[in-house]
């Protein structure tokens, strides 16, 4: 017989405390939408749609008067949707949020209060160590909306901007391909009995994946390089169909430039900096009227001949090849632009209000976290930090030393 278990009269239950999770107390956000005077940028962060969910949820928003004419959204779309209009810029930077189209400059640096949250993009090419001493200084809670991640660990405004970016590169192709503009009169898609233009995307990303879908669907010949054989798989399957694809080989590479009639330059940068993989001398060998379009302009562009040009004067002629070299090319139709922005940091502020500020949502979502490049006067961003010589500190450590 199996014996009874003994039971001490001394053994007793104790409850044991159980942590709970703290619910934030919800703040109310104040923010501020400055009009966008640099960078050619026509985009606004916030359309009135969102603003208007923003305030029926209690926050306050003041927008600079004519920060939405750019994207044809007027003051008193944004007054109508519970925003304050504001005439003064320094008294719209009084807001405890700032949120911008464009990277901060030193003039709107100058205006920030202390300890204020800045989300905005962020251009290395184009940072300046003035403005990022200024941050510092000001303790400045710095967010770049491009680095943010989201729950599927994709960055949502970035993929919106590169599908923006390759439909507009072959739309402006198909432009410049034609008579009205000084072009030598090639419909891209072609007809019956004439063959349709000869498209060469360079890069199998995003970009390139959305010209080529673009392209197909004009009708066009499309050829794809890309030294990720992984990439240049996943294209073919996202879109579809068997296409002509090839690793970026010089010399196979300066063949199909001489026959084609554009050229989409969408590389990805590495360490910041696009690679130059056309050389001039395959430029030179292109046919004349053929079109250049390089997405890859705001990290330095992968066309030796590329040179910034505005959406003002957006293109030139090299080698009697026109080149478009704009890098903002999403605020060329900032409608579209601003609500891809919008629908992505709408719901972030909402999240911002119920954990209690901004400062709460950084310390709950890695994905946040990730576009978090300074932290009340710390650089947290590495690439930043080795470029400027700043100190460097993890945000993880920093956020855990202050919990």
């Amino acid at each position: 017989m199996s014996k009874k278990p003994y039971i001490s009269p001394s053994f007793s239950y104790v409850p044991l405390e159980e942590t709970l999770q703290v619910t934030p107390r919800r703040k109310k956000l104040f923010i501020g939408i400055p009009k966008e005077t640099i960078f050619q940028e026509n985009r606004v962060p916030l359309t009135p749609d969102a603003v208007s969910v923003l305030v029926n949820d209690g926050n306050e928003v003041i927008v600079e008067h004519g920060a939405g004419d750019g994207s044809f959204y007027f003051d008193n779309d944004y007054s109508e949707a519970g925003a304050q209009i504001v005439y003064d810029k320094a008294a719209l930077y009084k807001a405890t949020t700032i949120i911008k189209s464009a990277p901060i400059s030193e003039q709107e640096a100058a205006l920030l209060q202390p300890n204020q949250v800045v989300i905005s993009p962020i251009h290395m090419p184009m940072l300046k160590a003035e403005t990022l001493e200024q941050l510092i200084a000001k303790k400045i809670i710095a967010i770049a909306f491009d680095s943010i991640k989201d729950d599927a660990g994709a960055y949502p405004i970035v993929r919106s901007m590169s599908e923006i970016a390759g439909n507009y590169a072959i739309l402006t192709a198909a432009r410049y391909l034609g008579n009205t503009d000084n072009g030598k009169g090639v419909l891209l898609g072609g007809i019956s009995g004439v063959p349709p233009a000869r498209v060469l995307i360079i890069g199998a990303g995003v970009v390139g994946e959305f010209a080529a879908r673009a392209a197909f669907g004009l009708g066009a010949s499309v050829k794809i390089f890309d030294n990720s054989i992984y990439r240049l798989m996943r294209l073919q399957n996202n879109i579809g169909r068997r296409c002509f694809t090839s690793v970026i080989e010089p010399v196979t590479l300066a063949e199909e430039l001489r026959n084609a009639d554009v050229a989409i330059g969408a590389l990805k940068p590495v360490n910041g900096i696009t690679p130059v993989v056309v050389t001039e001398q395959m430029v030179s060998n292109m046919r004349a009227g053929s079109v250049i379009i390089d997405v890859s302009m705001d990290r330095g562009g992968c066309f030796e001949t590329s040179r910034l040009t505005s959406h003002e004067k957006p293109i030139f002629k090299k080698y009697d090849v026109i080149h478009y070299c704009v890098p903002n090319i999403a605020s060329g139709v900032s409608r579209t632009a601003s609500r891809a922005i919008s629908n992505v940091l709408m719901p972030i502020m909402q999240q911002s209000a119920d954990m209690g500020g901004v400062e709460g949502i950084i310390l709950s979502k890695s994905g946040i976290r990730r576009g978090v490049y300074m932290y009340k006067g710390c650089i947290t961003n590495a690439p930043i930090a080795r470029k400027f010589g700043f100190k460097y500190t993890d945000l993880d450590l920093l956020l855990s030393s202050q919990s």
